[in-house]
This record gives structure tokens, C-alpha cells and sequence, in this order.
């Protein structure tokens, strides 16, 4: 009998078990609406944290991902020209391949628009939540948008190297918005699991009568292909199956950091668990003992005059009789403790800023904006290697599949194969890149201070400089900084001007001169009368 999807999701879910609980522990203390506890309602109370930080870190760090994988103001992608293949292509001439790189980045535009015009980048920033807390998560890459599935709601299974070969879903859903073979509970005794049939019981028939029906969706990796159907009440749904190519694949299984032998990762949060939990229990108790000595309670004497209902009642400022030593009043005296406890807090509070790359610059008079930008690099260095990871896993899947959807619906013009190659320029890439600026603007500034600016016009050639400046922080250049051609046109025009400025310079000149204005008197004298003054006289 053939496997059903239901079984296999429950068989999978046991090696699933320990990250889901290390997930929810993470969620706890950071966002706990990322990953609630099992069985909780729609709307249900969620545990909340005492300290802010591991909210605040998360979303830092979800931010700095999101803007560092899918910039905004310029492409994450590029659609170069395969350089092997249009040398062998004599037609091409310079001014071709300018017109095709103009007709590229035009094409990348309307890609971008079509990115921004979706809902997608609310769902990956989402997905960067996840992948911090939870270490995974899964995004479906649909003709439409993108969908995401978090730990709890799919299983996976990978290949000895890492590589995803089995997904299955789960997703509770209204009858009513079913095909109507399924809008109805199918009422069977039979239980699917028995011994006998599929193997041993893993505690469910698959059988309900609730509203709510039970989706799951089966993608399996069978001969480069990617096929999935879909199953509700242990039956295939009908007009469910479909298939794609392993490149365009809409499944992109994402994990934050890679585990050895291991289906699913680990997040950022549980790689700091210990000081997140640090924190939070320093805080409860600070926060209880500070409340506990913002508590007024005043004692008095049982041999006092004066009544405790009397100094209970006593308004501000009003004269009760009695004596001060009768009357005393209740102090913690954990002033000791206490600053103990915060400068404990704040050694934690500065060790994780560090970890989720929040800037904490020093407090100074004298802080400068390089100082402040190498805290940033430094801080963007310690992601390389997520950075590189999810380059692999997300960038280049979702750009193949957005490609193959945009082609497919005529949005964009079909790429031909082996001519036009995207590429990867955000992520990993954007981070040298950074690095290359800062060196390069090392090397300039060292030039200039230890040998003079002299040594700069010498020996620095300004449209290099520019180019490399450019491509180090992702600029595009066609447009904006001149080509030699415009430069020495420009000079020669400029040369033109001065030549004729000059003439006209030394004309004014010498007509002021005793020379020439005795040449126009001689002029002047030399002109024959005119016919008509002649026979007036």
C-alpha cells in the first residue's frame, strides 16, 4: 500500500522534536508570536519576557539581513554578458555591447519592480525573524508571491551532503474553502496507521470531525525533478500534483547556520541562550526587588500613642500626636546588592549588542564618523559565513525562480542560455565590497598624508579611482562619471574657447592703440565726399 503523506510527516517529526523545543525556548525570550507554544489558540496569552533586548537584537539583526541580502536602492542581482561567448560573436562591436548592458540594466529594473510591487519582501523579512530565532524556516515560491512556513508546520529530510530532498507541510485549514469531496469529515473507523498496513501507530488516525481539516503537501526530489501533491483525509486532492525542475525549484528550505548530519540548523538566538536566560532572570529579579523596595510600610509601637489607624488616615501636612521613635519604617536595604546585579546586566547587555550587531559606539566628545564606520564593518564581518550560506540557499534560488516566473507570464523577455548569466552581488559580495572601499580609501588618504597632494595628481589616475570607488560601493556607472572620449572632447572645446577669447582680447587691445587710431583718422580724411552734399553746395 502505498505511504501516505500523513505517516510520513509524523515519522519525520521525531527527529524534528529537539530543534522545535530549542525553537520555542529561543522564541520565549525573544519574540514569542514567532513560534508560540504548542496548542495555543489564535489570540492566546504568549509568556513574556523580562528584558527587551533579545526582541530588540532580533529585529536589528533581521533588519541588517534583509537590507544587506535585498537592498533597496539598488539591485541584489546582476545580468552580465558572458564574456567567452560574445568574443566569439564578430558582429559585436563596442558600441553593441553598450547598447545590450544599457538593455540589461533596463531589465533589471523591471525585475526589481516587479520584487517591489509583490508582497515578498514582507515575507522574507519575516523569514530573516525565523532564521534568527529558529534557525529555519520555509518559503514557498508561488506564481504569485511567497508563503512561509515556519518550524512547526513542515518536516524535511537532506542527502549525506546537506542537500534538500524531501519537504512535507502541514496546514489546518476550513472545510469550506476546500474542493466539496472535502468540505465534509470523512467518518471511518478505519485507522491507517495500524499495524498491518503501514507499519507500527505514531498516535493519530488522520480522522476528524472538526471544521478544521488537516493539508499536508509532499514535495519529494525524484530524478532532478521536484514533485509534490497534496492530501486531505488520507486522500490525494485532485489537480494537486505538479512538478518543476530542480534549478526553478519553489521550495527553498533556508537554514541559518549548517550542522554536520543534521536536517534542520541552529539559530543566532540559541548560539547566546545562555546569556539571554542571564539577563532575563537578573532582570525578574531586579525588577521584583526594586518593587518590593518602592514599597512604603511604616510600623508602629503597640505601646505607642499614637494609632496606626491615626497615621493611616493622616492626610499630608496634618498634626497627629505622638512620639517619632514610636513610628519606624521598612527598608530592603539591597542597595548593595543591587548595583551588583546592574552592573551584571550591563556586562550581558553589551555582550549581546555585540552578538546581534547592534552599534554601540563609545560616548565621547572625540568619536568620529571612522570609528563609527569601522564598528560597522566589524560588526558586518561577523556574518560572513551566514551571509555566504544564505547567498547559496535563498539569493540564487528565489532570482531563478523569479526569472522563470517573470519569462514564463511575458513580463520579461526570455534570457538566452549561456549569453546572459545573473549574478549574485548582494549578500557576501556586498560585504568585500565594503571591505574594498575601506582599503582603497586607506591607501588614498596614506598617499596624500605621507607624500603631499602633489603625489596624488603625480601618480593617481582619477578615472581609475573613480571606477574602482564606484564598483566598491555598488554604483552604477553608465551615465555618471565621463569616458575619456567625453573628457578630451571637452578639453579641446575648451581650448577652442580660450583661442578665440584670446583674439578677441588682443583685437580690443589694439584698436585702443595710438596706431590704430591714427589709421582711422587716416581713414576718415580719405573718404571721397558724398555725391549728394556736392550739388546741394
Amino acid at each position: 500500500m502505498k505511504e501516505l503523506a500523513q505517516v510520513r510527516y509524523q515519522f519525520l517529526a521525531t527527529d524534528r522534536r529537539p530543534f522545535l523545543d530549542a525553537a520555542r525556548e529561543a522564541a520565549t525570550l525573544t519574540l514569542p508570536y514567532v513560534l508560540p507554544e504548542e496548542g495555543l489558540s489564535n489570540g492566546g496569552p504568549l509568556p513574556v519576557p523580562w528584558q527587551s533586548l533579545g526582541a530588540q537584537g532580533t529585529n536589528v539583526l533581521a533588519s541588517k539581513l534583509m537590507l544587506s541580502l535585498f537592498p533597496i536602492t539598488t539591485s541584489f542581482f546582476k545580468l552580465q554578458i558572458n564574456d567567452a561567448e560574445i568574443a566569439a560573436i564578430p558582429e559585436v562591436t563596442p558600441e553593441v555591447r553598450s547598447e545590450i548592458d544599457l538593455s540589461l540594466s533596463q531589465m533589471e529594473k523591471m525585475i526589481m519592480q516587479q520584487i517591489a510591487e509583490s508582497s515578498d519582501r514582507v515575507v522574507l523579512h519575516g523569514a530573516m525573524k525565523h532564521l534568527v530565532i529558529t534557525g529555519n524556516v520555509l518559503l514557498f515560491a508561488g506564481k504569485k508571491s511567497l508563503k512561509l512556513f515556519s518550524l512547526d508546520k513542515y518536516v524535511c529530510n537532506r542527502d549525506g551532503e546537506g542537500n534538500l530532498i524531501e519537504v512535507i507541510t502541514k496546514e489546518s485549514i476550513h472545510r469550506s474553502l476546500l474542493p466539496k469531496e472535502f468540505q465534509k469529515p470523512l467518518m471511518s473507523s478505519k485507522d491507517s496507521n495500524a499495524v498491518g498496513e503501514d507499519g507500527p501507530k505514531f498516535g493519530t488516525t488522520g480522522i476528524t470531525t472538526t471544521e478544521e481539516a488537516e493539508v499536508y503537501t509532499w514535495a519529494k526530489l525524484e530524478d532532478g525533478q521536484w514533485k509534490w501533491h497534496q492530501e486531505i483525509d488520507q486522500r490525494v486532492v485532485s489537480g494537486s500534483s505538479s512538478s518543476a525542475p530542480k534549478k526553478i525549484s519553489p521550495w527553498l528550505c533556508l537554514k541559518f547556520n549548517e550542522c554536520e548530519g543534521e536536517n534542520y540548523g541552529r539559530g543566532r538566538v540559541e548560539e547566546f541562550i545562555g546569556d539571554l536566560k542571564s539577563l532575563d532572570g537578573l532582570m525578574q529579579s531586579l525588577v521584583e526587588g526594586s518593587a518590593a523596595a518602592a514599597k512604603v510600610v511604616f510600623l508602629v509601637s503597640p505601646s505607642s500613642t499614637c494609632k496606626a489607624q491615626s497615621l493611616a488616615r493622616a492626610s499630608n501636612g496634618q498634626v497627629i500626636s505622638g512620639r517619632a521613635d514610636d513610628v519606624s519604617v521598612v527598608q530592603v536595604g539591597k542597595t548593595a546588592d543591587f548595583r551588583t546585579v546592574q552592573e551584571m546586566i550591563q556586562n550581558l547587555t553589551t555582550r549581546l549588542s555585540n552578538a546581534f550587531l547592534i552599534l554601540n559606539v563609545r560616548h565621547s566628545e572625540r568619536t568620529t564618523k571612522g570609528e563609527i564606520e569601522m564598528v560597522q564593518q566589524e560588526l558586518n564581518e561577523q556574518l560572513g559565513n551566514i551571509f555566504g550560506n544564505l547567498t547559496i540557499s535563498l539569493l540564487t534560488p528565489y532570482l531563478n525562480r523569479k526569472l522563470h516566473i517573470l519569462s514564463r507570464n511575458k513580463a520579461i523577455p526570455t534570457l538566452p542560455k549561456g549569453l546572459v548569466l545573473p549574478t549574485i552581488v548582494a549578500g557576501l559580495n556586498s560585504v568585500g565590497r565594503g571591505q574594498d572601499k575601506q582599503a582603497l580609501m586607506e591607501f588614498v588618504t596614506i598617499v596624500g598624508q605621507s607624500m603631499g597632494p602633489e603625489a596624488l595628481a603625480t601618480y593617481i589616475n582619477p578615472p581609475e579611482f573613480l571606477k574602482r570607488l564606484a564598483a566598491a560601493s555598488g554604483i552604477e556607472t553608465v551615465g555618471l562619471v565621463k569616458d575619456e572620449q567625453t573628457i578630451q572632447a571637452e578639453r579641446e572645446e575648451a581650448q577652442q574657447q580660450a583661442q578665440q577669447q584670446t583674439l578677441l582680447n588682443q583685437a580690443g587691445q589694439l584698436a585702443k592703440s595710438p596706431l590704430a587710431e591714427q589709421a582711422i583718422e587716416n581713414g576718415q580724411q580719405q573718404q571721397p565726399p558724398n555725391p549728394e552734399e556736392v550739388e546741394e553746395g
